[in-house]
């Protein structure tokens, strides 16, 4: 009989050699790992805008020759950093990395390999796969910051009005609180007016979400408006990129073009889908815009005069029935802003009156 405090020759042979197979598992593990991201600077968690910048960086293991980093900051989209123009940033020979950036309420970096082409902006988180050979995301530092905004109360509701400058139309246009106002009868004025040799624009913001229901605005006479010049009335979630931002529009705009005969249209996003836009003349006078959204339909309608009655003479409509996006935490937007166009670049300042804005559950 053996004693209990020992162990026989071939056991501890069993054991040597299954500490062995342990020790061979974990190398072998940590051979096949892969290239792997890590972040030692973390920017602020803010709303982007091209005001503030910030230093974000890393370092990263497993890296190929050749191989660099895409940095990317969440604001809305996933926006490329520092600068659409200059998206690849060189590992060092230390094995790590640092850009400026803009902010963001998240941040991504990515390993990629040679010859690859970051798009300017994502909808969703970028992925592992192809040319992107490792992904980081973390949350911004501390406690997220909003941009500062003027309040503005208007049609029984409250609003945020943008005052920081924005790409929005391929310009990078400022963005002032100034721009909106309401006059005495309660109508607001939209505005968009030169100012530090740029244009000045306007975006205000619900302050809740309302989802589903009939959204109406009464806007008086939009049928002089500059080529270049963007009359929007949208719903935009921040945090819905999966389903393109639940972006429901009316836009009146020749969008940089004066020989475009129609100059206003209803749409659902992404654009570029056959059957996501539907165009129409936007005459002159006061009109009404009225969107009814519903799950998986938006029906949309135009009236000439200030209300939807029934017998006001019908400009156009249009149903989107496919591709319509489930309510979240969308807010419904009014913009006045300007586009890019070489053709016919926008001349002198604008305003438009909207005279009232309806909500119906």
């Amino acid at each position: 009989m053996k004693m209990l405090g020992g162990a026989s020759p071939g056991w501890k042979t069993l054991l040597a050699l299954f500490a062995c197979m342990l020790l061979s598992s974990c190398h072998s593990g940590q051979g096949n790992a892969g290239p792997a991201i890590k972040f030692t600077k973390i920017p602020p968690a803010a709303q982007g805008g091209r005001e503030r910048v910030d230093t974000i960086a890393g370092s990263v293991t497993g890296a190929r020759a050749g191989q660099q980093i895409v940095v990317y900051a969440r604001s809305g989209p996933w926006w490329v950093q520092p600068w659409p123009d200059k998206p690849l940033i060189p590992i060092q020979s230390d094995s790590t990395w640092g850009t400026s950036t803009h902010l963001g309420f998240e941040y991504a970096a990515l390993l990629v390999e040679p010859g690859y082409h970051p798009p300017p902006t994502m909808d969703v988180a970028p992925s592992q796969g192809g040319s992107i050979v490792a992904v980081a995301i973390v949350k911004g530092a501390g406690e997220t910051q909003f941009a500062p905004t003027k309040s503005l109360h208007f049609s029984g509701y409250d609003w945020k009005v943008r005052t920081i400058s924005s790409d929005r139309g391929g310009l990078n246009n400022l963005y002032d609180g100034d721009n909106a106002w309401t006059d005495a009868k309660g109508a607001l004025h939209l505005r968009i007016k030169k100012k530090d040799r740029k244009w000045s624009c306007v975006q205000m913001d619900l302050t809740r979400s309302l989802g589903y229901g009939t959204y109406i605005v009464t806007v008086g006479d939009t049928s002089q408006l500059e080529p270049a010049a963007v009359l929007s009335m949208d719903t935009f979630d921040d945090w819905g990129g999966d389903q393109h931002y639940r972006e429901l529009d009316v836009e009146i705009s020749r969008w940089g073009d004066a020989s475009s005969k129609n100059n206003a249209q209803y749409g659902i996003q992404p654009f570029y889908v056959p059957g996501n836009l539907a165009s129409f003349v936007a005459p002159s006078g006061t009109l009404t815009h009225s969107m009814h959204w519903e799950f998986g339909r938006a029906s949309f309608k135009t009236v000439r005069g200030p209300s939807m009655q029934p017998d006001a003479p019908v400009v156009s409509e249009h149903v989107f029935n496919s591709g319509v996006p489930s309510a979240g935490q969308e807010t419904l937007q009014l913009l006045f802003y300007v586009v890019s166009s070489d053709k016919n670049p926008m001349q002198n300042g604008s305003e438009v009156v909207v005279e009232k804005f309806e909500y119906f559950p």
